[in-house]
């Protein structure tokens, strides 16, 4: 928290109008869809509702395909899961570790030859021919409709998917894409903002979110009747009518006013958020760049990230036998937090029957990677202190 906060929630405390929806909200939303550059946005009690909803405005039913990004957080997949869709996933590529133009290709024309339809819901393990595996969850009847309904490319730790291959894939096969932006506010590509290149975006602003109103999403896109369609939905889906009228199944799924107050106060330092977690990355790339078999993400150029965490690769056979986990628990020992990379869907044990589209990537990221310590509010004692346990365990 910044300071600014206090100012809009005060605002919100003297008006008296805590609950849901309210003037606040309104002021998020259009701060939201100015700085992504979509027409509309509306916010949400989290990301994944926002994901909920947007797979519901795409038609998503049981038994349909939709494809996903397995190097991600669980919240990315589980709302497929929700509407008794089948999660198709697909694996990363190396420059950016996010969705593989390649094996994305290769996913949805296995998806509509029927490669997967077929047999997914025998018990099976994984075929010796492609290595995809299917799926026992019988509560998902065979798809009728063999073309996935959407694409759920991720841009996982704040670097921005390969959009434009990915976009470009959609296009030809005519599938909508929902792109997961929760770590990626402020991203951008060649001045494009991330959460503006799908046909529906996702923000997160949970409490470890580069901006946070504690608990929160938004749902963006250029189609006002999507957005018009989310909010109704997001607010039970009450019918205009003087009395109580459902005619469709709604969620409790709006974000009060008193949060977007706070989301409002939070927009104000985006900006600075961003360096702070950039300067973050500077400094663990000037400590270590030089440290053999220790490894960055480097940005392609035109990309920028907004280095939502810093994530490095270690390398054992380059490292004398240093393992992430050497440095993992040795920043342990002295209190410091590390966590290892995403464990891809795929290795879940809730998805690890679903269809996978492997490149390799994401198994070696998963074994080698690990988020530093990647706060905004870092001082330089806290880098001094980072700093000491890390040439401590890598001999430096």
């Amino acid at each position: 928290m910044d300071g600014h906060e206090r100012e809009f929630v005060s605002e919100v405390f003297d008006s008296n109008w805590i609950a849901p929806l309210g003037p606040m909200v309104d002021g998020f939303e259009a701060a939201l869809a100015a700085y992504t550059g979509v027409k509309h946005a509306a916010t949400m009690s989290s990301g994944t509702a926002a994901i909920h909803l947007a797979l519901i405005l795409l038609g998503v039913k049981p038994g349909d395909y939709v494809i996903c990004q397995s190097f991600t957080f669980s919240a990315t997949a589980n709302p497929i899961r929700y509407l008794g869709a089948t999660p198709v996933f697909v694996d990363s590529e190396a420059e950016t570790w996010n969705m593989c133009p390649i094996a994305l290709e290769k996913a949805i024309r296995a998806c509509k030859n029927g490669e997967i339809a077929q047999d997914h819901l025998q018990n099976s393990k994984p075929t010796p021919k492609t290595g995809q595996h299917q799926t026992t969850d019988r509560s998902s009847p065979v798809s009728t409709n063999l073309k996935p309904k959407a694409i759920l490319p991720v841009h996982l730790y704040g670097m921005p998917a390969k959009m434009d291959q990915i976009n470009a894939i959609a296009a030809k096969h005519d599938i909508p894409v929902i792109e997961d932006a929760a770590e990626a506010l402020g991203s951008h590509i060649n001045g494009k903002p991330c959460g503006s290149f799908g046909d529906l975006g996702i923000l997160s602003f949970n409490g470890n979110k580069i901006i946070t109103t504690s608990g929160g999403g938004a749902l963006l896109a250029n189609d006002e009747e999507k957005i018009k369609k989310a909010r109704f939905l997001a607010t039970q889906a009450r019918d205009p009518a003087p009395h109580y009228q459902h005619s469709e199944i709604g969620y409790n799924y709006r974000m009060s006013n008193i949060l977007a107050g706070v989301g409002r106060g939070q927009m104000q330092v985006l900006p600075e958020r961003i360096q702070q977690r950039r300067a973050n990355f500077d400094f663990y790339n000037d400590l270590l760049k030089d440290v053999p078999g220790l490894s960055f993400l480097p940005e392609p150029e035109g990309y920028f990230s907004n280095r939502w965490l810093t994530t490095i690769l270690v390398d054992p056979a380059k490292t004398g036998g240093i393992t992430r986990e050497t440095i993992r628990l040795a920043l342990e020992a002295d209190n410091i937090e590390s966590r290892p990379l995403w464990k891809p869907m795929h290795q879940q044990p809730v998805f690890a029957s679903y269809p996978f589209f492997s490149t390799g990537v994401s198994n070696k990221l998963f074994e080698q990677g690990l988020c530093l310590p990647s706060g905004s509010s870092l001082t330089p004692a806290d880098h001094e202190r980072i700093s000491t346990v890390l040439k401590n365990v890598l001999k430096m």
